[in-house]
């Protein structure tokens, strides 16, 4: 097919000028297209009396190279073949690999395996979605907190509870796997061609069940509620797995997909001596404004007229201290997204529609390893457990959530008005001042400002902040070598955003899809 880039179409355009656009840029008749399908599909809304919509499309005409040798744009090209090449040859494995987690990484390291007909074996302490969704909506109803079926554990990991967003900077071609795979599971179509592709909450819930199912019927067995407390190891080499209930699964190949929330496995990784350091990452609070304030800011008057309007900001300090927002979820909730008692979390989510009344993101400083207080491996998780702990005791107790309006924190009001917050069960006015270090919060204040000229509205004082965001990324990198392999054991693949190399659904799931592929290189026959 032939590729034909920057075309610009009023938002209203519909498909039949799409395809007029595409032949005039060929300098062909428009029936000479046989056939048209969009690649790539973004807005222009730098110039918001005149919005535009930009596509990349693929079209195929009949006499392709005489097309060709007569067009002369820079926008007209062969279109590249982005199909996934399985590597070649036959794998076994004489005992079955083992994925611990089911999250982005997990998901996708299994599907792989089990198309390569390795059958793996997949470990999830969490539960499935639908017994997941149920300890869900009991702890934002009630407070009832399940400690292994929650926001973070579970099926789909904590991306199923969110947006969906499948926005990635990483350029590999594993990212249309991914995507073409989600789409085959029931996700919605445009995810292949829109430039901010979202699922929305509601419908990955489904999706995740969807690639369950696949791994399933192409012989993997999937294990909920069934938590990895032991890594067998001889000579320098993985022999096994050993279970919560005291089963032992034997096994030259573990997949380690956990998310970055599960502390305690992390806590048992350092005692048997895994190879890992300090990461890097932020922390911050949910920021929530009315989601049409939010529209008006980017698109002006057309706004009624395009989805949900998203945004993303990013500033500098003085001190050369990033803040940075993170996560957006137009028309979403704020959500308790705690995994342990005691302590309080919170995270963004969007259903498909993203209809909600606010929209919301985290805010976040950026916290480094000096910024620790300790330099032992795990001192960042433990910096993170500080503040949730923090956070939960100025709460109540309860898992109420303490928020602020942003007058009061700017210090610029003192009266109660807020947008209307979102988070459940509920929600207790508080000095956010007693969770946070002073360097944040004088970040956030530096920076808020200046965000507020970059996006009208952002600073309004009667936008509401909610605590804590304290799961932006992993605070741990598992170390491993170029081919993915822990330096502590053969058959040990650190995989994921828990593992310290991803950041976001797609780029776990490359993740997963590599550790995959080593494994197969492994076993090759």
């Amino acid at each position: 097919m032939i590729r034909v880039t920057d075309l610009k179409m009023p938002i209203d355009g519909t498909e039949e000028h799409l395809k007029k656009k595409a032949a005039k840029a060929l300098g062909i008749y428009v029936e000479s297209i046989l056939k048209m399908q969009i690649f790539r599909r973004s807005l222009d809304a730098r110039k918001k009396d005149q919005i535009l919509c930009v596509y990349v499309v693929d079209v195929e005409v009949a006499n392709e190279k005489k097309v060709l040798s007569k067009a002369t744009g820079k926008n007209i090209s062969i279109t590249p073949d982005l199909s996934y090449a399985f590597p070649k040859g036959r794998a076994e494995c004489s005992k079955q690999p083992v994925v611990v987690g089911f999250g982005p990484a997990g998901m996708f390291s299994a599907l792989l395996l089990a198309e390569m007909g390795l059958k793996p074996i997949v470990l999830e302490r969490g539960g499935d979605v639908e017994s997941r969704k149920k300890a869900i909506s009991l702890f934002w109803e009630e407070g009832k907190l399940d400690t292994e079926n929650n926001v973070q554990f579970g099926e789909g990991g904590a991306g199923t509870f969110s947006d969906g967003k499948l926005t990635t900077r990483i350029k590999d071609p594993r990212c249309r796997k991914v995507l073409e795979e989600l789409v085959a599971a029931g996700a919605p179509q445009e995810i292949l061609y829109d430039a901010k592709p979202h699922i929305g909450t509601d419908l990955l819930q489904g999706v995740v069940k969807g690639i369950r199912e696949k791994i399933c019927s192409l012989g993997g067995e999937i294990r909920f509620f069934a938590k990895a407390e032991n890594l067998l190891v001889h000579e320098g080499e993985i022999q096994g797995i050993e279970l919560a209930d005291g089963e032992t699964i034997q096994t030259n190949d573990v997949v380690l997909a956990i998310g970055h929330s599960a502390r305690d496995t992390f806590e048992m990784l350092y005692k048997k001596g895994v190879s890992m350091e300090q990461k890097p990452f932020a922390v911050g609070v949910r920021i929530e404004h009315p989601q049409k304030m939010i529209d008006h800011a980017q698109y002006g008057d057309t706004a009624d007229k395009l989805p949900p309007a998203d945004y993303r900001l990013t500033y500098t300090t003085k001190k050369g201290r990033g803040v940075y927002t993170f996560c957006m979820c137009p028309g979403g909730y704020v959500v308790a997204a705690a995994s342990e008692d005691g302590r309080l979390a919170v995270n963004g989510m969007s259903e498909y529609a993203r209809d909600g009344e606010n929209g919301n993101s985290a805010l976040l400083v950026q916290v480094f390893p000096k910024d620790f207080g300790s330099e032992h491996p795990l001192g960042g998780m433990y910096f993170q457990r500080s503040l949730e702990e923090k956070a939960f005791a100025l709460g109540g107790d309860n898992y109420t959530a303490p928020i602020q309006s942003l007058g009061a924190f700017l210090k610029a009001s003192k009266d109660g008005a807020m947008v209307c917050p979102t988070y459940r069960p509920k929600t207790k006015e508080a000095n956010l001042e007693e969770i946070f270090p002073p360097f944040i919060t004088e970040a956030m204040r530096e920076a808020i400002p200046e965000m507020g000229r970059k996006l009208k509205g952002f600073d309004r004082e009667d936008a509401v902040l909610t605590a804590v965001e304290s799961r932006s990324s992993s605070p741990i990198r598992i170390l491993r070598n170029e081919d993915g392999v822990s330096p502590w054991a053969v058959g040990l693949y650190p995989a994921g955003e828990g593992a310290g190399y991803a950041g976001g659904i797609v780029s776990a799931a490359v993740d997963g899809i590599l550790a995959a592929e080593t494994i197969f290189r492994k076993n090759l026959k």
